[in-house]
């Protein structure tokens, strides 16, 4: 994690991480103002912490209350020896705990991450650099000796060739990588989680049997998503990027709608018109481009190139982002290598989807075929050694998909993790199985899992699938563990060999696609100096069902976004507007505001926790709109969850319109006993939203130039990095089209 310093007034000190800003000053005695803990007072608070938060894990993940659990910390320093210290942390813990747990809280403590890393004896690094942001991976700190190549099936280069191609291109476009954590709980499953310590909303994780090969694919998913715009997705980059030559890619094309919205002649075809508009709903100006809002320009479209004939077929940007979301896309050494993992990847969510809402009973992996490989197999014991039983499965469907499937049990819970993994070596996508399950995951993140059903609808459900997309939590049918599989158990084997093997298995896999008479389109991308690819199959690899580009549209943004960035400048009759499209959108009132505009804010402030509901309450209060305003209040103390602060602010609220709304009481008969209970700053925040002299209160002044919004800025200077680099290799061919 990258933490900045700034050097305040006299001896204090501010710290910005991620969202947060951490201030440090000094005792009196040491010529501080006494203002802050100091540096040294949080280092030993964080491991009293980190403590508490393991011991709190524990006990929520076995329903043991925490009220009466109490902590402390003490350090002892040694007089011969200031920097020589003991850390004593004591537990008080109530009788009615059994022995076991009492032992198991204590050993949950000894899992402390601060503790390890001190026992473990951190290394440091002082240097002087001529520019902080410069040296661009100085926090990738694996390094792969430079001698050794380490080649694994489905890369057509070595592993450590492979990071480093890979860490030059992030280089080279600035983007400073950081990884954020590493995780190896049982033999041969690695996964890390990696992030632009500049916009850590830019993140991926890796996984894989090795160090090396879970960076490589921390890396490659890093790259693909770049080159994919995945990170930006939903969001507003910026009236800058809106009215630049190209937003998203120099080959995109903008194409008006027809006549009465009708969808531009140019885009999609045929084929692909059937399966996005069977009922001839869809309108030109659902497919505005959400990123830009820019509706004056039409339709933004990106060239994919058709594979049954070559031909190229624009997709509108905003249809691609509502369907397939990250399914498709990936980066390689080479362009097969991408589309072999492209076609994986779309394959292992597809029959994913057909196993789960179908309630396939899929056959077991035979114990002699699991024995050929003894690394996975390690793998697998570690977790029944764990008391996770697990089954290995056969997902390919009597042989007819690369696809493979790991499920663990927990019985301490109920709970179940169907994961699966795609590739044409059975052996490649068995090993992808298994480190798709712990990726990121520690033995207590295995408390979480859902438990399955024998409710056909719960699994059944577009959401479920969403979820299973997301992080394979979705619900799992009981009917999927039957001992009567419908599938006898197949052998398969759809890989290439020799040194076109990628090409002849990614040939292979769009073999089986147009078995199954399905088109598929791909986009390839290089301007960032690595090769990635995009690859649709409509009607197959969607993500999200195709009615959302009607109904839950992601550029409904643009109903929103001016006017609610705008909140503070607007007069009665725009928020009167405002209101009424609000309460005619048919959003749920739980809607986050930042998702709903695609704006980036600090969830610790108003704006990072705002929902439609507080926003129309808001509204309602600056109109004088006092009835509605408390029926909302009512609405919001009863169901959100928002901040203890944001919370009081509305309760103190609430009593004042009780007493303006009832005609027998008097204001002033209350007012020095609700200012004792919330307090005057709550109370004169309060009195202001009624009188009118404070406007949103809580909810600092921004427009369409996104001032003051730090976290949204940072992402779009991320995203600039690659607009830089796309225009200056497109200004060198004259690539740039309109």
């Amino acid at each position: 994690m990258e933490i900045k310093v700034r050097f305040l007034d006299k001896l204090r000190l501010e710290a910005r991480f991620d969202d947060f800003t951490v201030v440090a000053d000094q005792p009196i005695r040491y010529k501080g103002d006494g203002s802050a803990p100091g540096p040294f007072d949080y280092f030993l608070a964080s491991s009293a912490l980190c403590a508490a938060y393991f011991v709190k894990l524990y006990c929520v993940t076995r329903n043991i209350p925490t009220e009466n659990i109490r902590l402390s910390q003490n350090n002892i320093v040694d007089p011969e020896n200031r920097y020589q210290q003991i850390f004593k942390i004591q537990v008080e813990l109530p009788e009615d705990i059994s022995a076991k747990d009492r032992q198991g809280i204590l050993r949950s403590i000894d899992r402390c991450t601060v503790k390890k890393v001190v026992q473990a004896g951190p290394e440091f690094v002082i240097e002087e650099v001529e520019n902080l942001d410069a040296d661009a991976q100085s926090l990738l700190m694996l390094n792969p000796a430079s001698e050794t190549s380490t080649y694994i099936a489905g890369k057509d280069l070595p592993l450590e060739q492979t990071i480093a191609n890979m860490s030059g291109v992030l280089a080279g476009l600035g983007m400073k990588i950081e990884i954020a954590s590493w995780r190896n709980i049982v033999p041969n499953v690695w996964s890390l989680h990696i992030r632009d310590a500049q916009s850590p909303k830019c993140f991926t994780n890796g996984k894989g049997a090795t160090k090396e090969s879970a960076l490589a694919s921390a890396l490659g998913e890093f790259i693909e998503r770049l080159n994919c715009n995945h990170f930006y997705g939903g969001s507003f980059w910026g009236e800058d990027i809106a009215n630049a030559a190209f937003v998203h890619y120099p080959n995109e094309r903008w194409f008006k709608p027809g006549p009465e919205d009708a969808l531009p002649a140019e885009i999609l075809d045929e084929y692909c018109l059937d399966i996005y508009n069977p009922d001839g709903e869809l309108l030109g100006s659902h497919l505005y481009d959400t990123n830009s809002g820019n509706v004056q320009r039409g339709v933004c479209s990106l060239p994919y190139v058709r594979r049954s004939d070559g031909e190229v077929v624009y997709f509108p940007s905003n249809l691609v982002e509502n369907l397939y979301v990250s399914n498709g896309m990936s980066a390689g050494n080479t362009l097969a290598e991408a589309q072999v993992q492209c076609l994986s990847e779309i394959f292992e969510r597809a029959v994913k989807r057909e196993i789960l809402e179908g309630e396939i009973t899929l056959p077991d992996v035979p114990h002699a075929v699991l024995a050929k490989y003894p690394g996975i197999l390690a793998g697998i014991q570690g977790l029944e050694e764990q008391g996770f039983p697990v089954l290995v499965k056969d997902a390919s469907l009597g042989g007819v998909y690369p696809v493979m499937c790991v499920t663990l049990m927990n019985p301490r819970t109920g709970g179940v993790f169907a994961s699966f993994g795609a590739h044409p070596s059975l052996e490649v996508a068995l090993e992808r199985s298994l480190t798709e399950l712990l990726q990121g995951r520690s033995f207590e993140g295995l408390n979480d899992l859902p438990q399955p059903t024998f409710e056909s609808h719960a699994v059944t459900e577009p959401n479920n699938f969403v979820e299973h997309f997301i992080d394979s939590s979705g619900v799992v049918s009981w009917r999927f563990f039957s001992a009567k599989a419908h599938f006898e158990f197949a052998e398969w084997d759809f890989s290439g060999h020799g040194e076109n093997s990628n090409a002849e298995e990614a040939a292979t896999l769009f073999g089986i696609l147009e078995d199954m008479g399905k088109e598929s389109y791909m986009a390839v991308y290089e301007h960032l100096g690595a090769t990635a690819c995009r690859i649709l199959v409509p009607g197959y690899s969607e993500v999200y069902p195709v009615e959302d580009l009607v109904w839950d549209n992601t550029n409904k943004a643009l109903l929103f976004r001016a006017d609610i960035l705008n909140l503070h400048r607007l007069d009665d009759a725009s928020l009167e507007a405002l209101l009424e499209r609000l309460d005619h959108s048919e959003l749920d009132d739980y809607t986050d505001i930042p998702t709903l505009i695609g704006i980036q804010f600090d969830e610790n402030t108003a704006w990072g926790q705002l929902t439609i509901l507080e926003l129309k309450l808001l509204i309602h209060l600056a109109l004088q709109q006092f009835e509605a305003a408390q029926e909302l209040v009512g609405a919001f103390l009863q169901y959100n969850d928002n901040t203890l602060e944001r919370g009081l602010f509305y309760q103190a609220l609430n009593v004042v319109l009780e007493v303006l709304l009832n005609d027998g009481l008097e204001l002033d008969d209350y007012m020095v006993n609700f200012r004792r209970m919330f307090g005057n700053p709550r109370m004169d925040a309060v009195m202001g939203s009624v009188d009118g002299s404070v406007r949103f209160h809580g909810l600092t002044p921004t427009s369409m130039k996104l001032e003051g919004l730090d976290k949204h800025q940072r992402l779009i200077d991320s995203y600039q990095k690659l607009h830089r680099a796309r225009a200056s290799v497109a200004a060198q061919f004259g690539q740039v089209t309109r």
